[in-house]
């Protein structure tokens, strides 16, 4: 009688499939757990050696160019002349930390202090060698200085920097040629101006005088002769103006000399 497939199995007999299972899986060659044990250690060594991998070391702005013979720094300036107080800013136009400032700080940096005349700001390229497409940028807000447009190209450069930036192209002129028509260059005077690397003795000066005065990175902010890197708030900005400008003697005109009567 053929055996009946709804039949209840004896529980204490194996199933012929499960027999050849074991038998299968216990006549496997030994070498086979050999392999997957090298397999396994290989895989430890590769993530020890990553984890354990030294670090490069920091990139030295000294490297990105020859400042040796740069001649005296020239900044941007923006605001009165005679301002009490000077604030120097030392920036790269790739810097994501001076994109935050010149987008989110400065305009109230430029309502609040500058046209108030409680200071001035000049900026001064500090070009870092991690990013590809600054030095690309200094020539491009130095070449629409040239027509009286650095502050307007400034604007511009550090609202788009993710565009233009090193990530995301390694061909940053289209853009910068755009931006010379949306700001009102001459556009052909621009671009000669750009390929000719005209100002980069400029930038390469500017540079140099950040890393005389201690300068380490970017946004770093000169007020009243004392460093503040790294800074970003306006709060913070506004108390050391404030600071300053009282510590700051007033310039008073010389009285008139009395004439006595003869």
């Amino acid at each position: 009688m053929p055996p009946n497939p709804d039949q209840p199995r004896d529980r204490n007999v194996p199933r012929k499939n499960a027999v050849r299972e074991a038998r299968s899986a216990s006549s496997r060659p030994k070498a086979f757990y050999w392999v997957l044990g090298a397999i396994a250690l290989i895989g430890i060594a590769a993530i020890g050696y990553v984890v354990t991998k030294p670090k490069a070391a920091p990139v030295d702005v000294r490297n990105i160019a020859d400042t040796s013979n740069a001649g005296p720094a020239q900044g941007y300036l923006m605001g009165k002349v005679d301002a009490p107080v000077k604030i120097e800013e030392f920036a790269d136009f790739e810097c994501p930390a001076c994109a935050g400032f010149a987008t989110i700080t400065e305009p109230d940096v430029r309502s609040r202090i500058i046209d108030a005349g409680l200071a001035n700001l000049t900026y001064y390229d500090f070009p870092l060698t991690q990013h590809r497409n600054t030095l690309a940028a200094s020539n491009a807000a130095a070449c629409a200085d040239e027509q009286g447009k650095f502050w307007p190209m400034h604007d511009r450069l550090f609202s788009a920097q993710d565009e233009w930036n090193g990530e995301a192209t390694d061909s940053p002129k289209p853009f910068f040629k755009r931006y010379a028509g949306e700001i009102g260059l001459d556009v052909v005077k621009w671009e000669t101006c750009f390929d000719a690397r005209k100002y980069q003795k400029r930038i390469n000066a500017n540079l140099a005088e950040g890393l005389r005065k201690g300068v380490g990175r970017t946004p770093s902010f000169i007020i009243g002769n004392k460093l503040y890197p790294g800074m970003n708030g306006y709060d913070q900005l506004k108390k050391i103006v404030d600071s300053v400008s009282k510590s700051t003697p007033v310039a008073t005109a010389p009285a008139p000399a009395v004439t006595g009567k003869k």
